[in-house]
């Protein structure tokens, strides 16, 4: 089991430590899968039982210069291993203006990421700082915990609004509530919605637009009244989280809904995916 990547270009580098941040404001813990042709961060809660979960997809070509992996075997050609992304964005964060960073799987007191990178100086000797983020490898039995979500059976798909906007009106719901209620439509309306026996507050977004794929869902539903409402009510919380942790700026972002069941945000870039899912709650 062996694995070394490189990455020699600067924007790539900052991108990749964009993402590891972004994955680190959302969870301590999660599972890092690496394949030949891509690097995939999983956090696998039993949405079922009330837990998130989460499921970020990299292709490795966009980001390393050299990578260089052999899996459990020729069969099984992949590595799982368990980290804490904290740590290896605070490595990252630290080699920012390096002219080459290496990553390698190692063996020290305990399995490690290893992150060497070379700074550059005025004096003709290099500079390398190494950074040992310890790992765990997860036993080829526990894989089929962390194998890509199923897309949901979604009664609405639809465009988020600017995620600027929709944290600064989320942190300010914060305040009077601990729950949420996110509902659409198949007209491009949105509505965030604050309910109490105090106070009621409501957001209103229009002409979002609804994804390809939220025409062919309606297609399945052409029963459904374009202006009908699908709404899932969540921690407050766990939404709140998703959009403070935004970093990689995507080229877009929307969010399926399982009527009272499931909120599914999805975060596309030209180069990586990033799918969370927070259960409803009643």
């Amino acid at each position: 089991m062996k694995f070394r990547g490189k990455i020699i270009d600067i924007a790539c580098l900052n991108h990749f430590t964009r993402v590891v941040t972004t994955i680190s404001k959302l969870t301590k813990m999660c599972v890092l899968r690496l394949t030949p042709d891509n690097l995939f961060f999983v956090l696998s809660g039993k949405v079922a039982n009330g837990g998130v979960s989460m499921w970020c997809e990299l292709s490795q070509a966009n980001f390393f210069d050299e990578y260089q992996m052999e899996g459990v075997s020729s069969e099984d050609n992949e590595i799982c291993l368990e980290v804490t992304p904290e740590n290896l964005s605070r490595a990252l964060k630290t080699v920012q203006n390096a002219k080459a960073v290496k990553v390698k799987l190692t063996k020290k007191h305990c399995p490690c990421f290893t992150i060497a990178a070379e700074l550059p100086t005025l004096s003709s000797v290099s500079r390398v700082v190494t950074h040992d983020v310890p790992v765990d490898v997860i036993p080829r039995r526990l894989w089929h915990e962390f194998k890509e979500p199923s897309m949901p059976d979604f009664d609405v798909s639809i465009y988020l609004p600017p995620l600027k906007t929709m944290k600064n009106i989320v942190d300010r719901m914060k305040n009077l509530s601990n729950f949420l209620v996110i509902e659409a439509n198949l007209n491009g309306e949105m509505n965030l919605k604050i309910e109490t026996d105090l106070v009621s507050v409501t957001t209103h977004f229009r002409d979002l637009g609804n994804p390809p794929w939220g025409k062919n869902m309606f297609q399945l539903h052409e029963h459904r009244d374009p202006e009908s409402m699908v709404e899932a009510r969540v921690d407050i919380r766990r939404l709140q989280q998703f959009l403070m942790g935004q970093q990689v700026n995507p080229t877009k972002a929307m969010c399926n809904i399982v009527h009272q069941s499931v909120l599914h945000l999805i975060l596309l870039h030209e180069d990586m995916s990033l799918q969370y899912f927070i259960p409803a709650v009643a």
